[in-house]
């Protein structure tokens, strides 16, 4: 009996969400067929030139954008940022600094703050317990 290793394959919108690009920008043989999984860790490895292009100017997904800019995907939905934006863009955004995105800048601070407030009590409870057992 012979074993079939089957390749591992993804629709073109996971890869791109893997690769931090935005789909409607990729090239349309990138967008038309499945990517297996050793053709992603291809442009990973070794991008071409159109993936570093996109990486450097966009347009941007939303994940991407929210993350240059420090705020929540929420938050850019609240700003009414809604779109895919260029790295242009999104430098002007940090230049002009509309107050919603202050306002989500700070948000998103007070949650980074909360957070590692939380991770440092359930930290000393778990010190506390296995102090307790010992």
């Amino acid at each position: 009996m012979t074993s079939h290793q089957n390749t591992q394959t993804m629709k073109p919108a996971t890869a791109a969400k893997k690769l931090g690009v935005y789909l409607p920008a990729t090239p349309s043989e990138f967008q038309e067929g499945p990517v297996s999984r050793a053709e992603l860790n291809a442009l990973q490895a070794d991008p071409p030139q159109w993936l570093r292009d996109l990486r450097r100017d966009g347009p941007h997904p939303r994940p991407v954008v929210a993350a240059k800019l420090g705020v929540s995907i929420a938050g850019l939905a609240r700003g009414g940022v809604t779109e895919a934006l260029t790295t242009g863009q999104i430098e002007a955004l940090k230049d002009e600094r509309p107050e919603w995105l202050e306002k989500e800048r700070a948000t998103q601070a007070d949650v980074r703050k909360e957070t590692a407030r939380i991770a440092e009590r359930d930290a000393a409870r778990a010190e506390k317990a296995a102090r307790a057992e010992d």
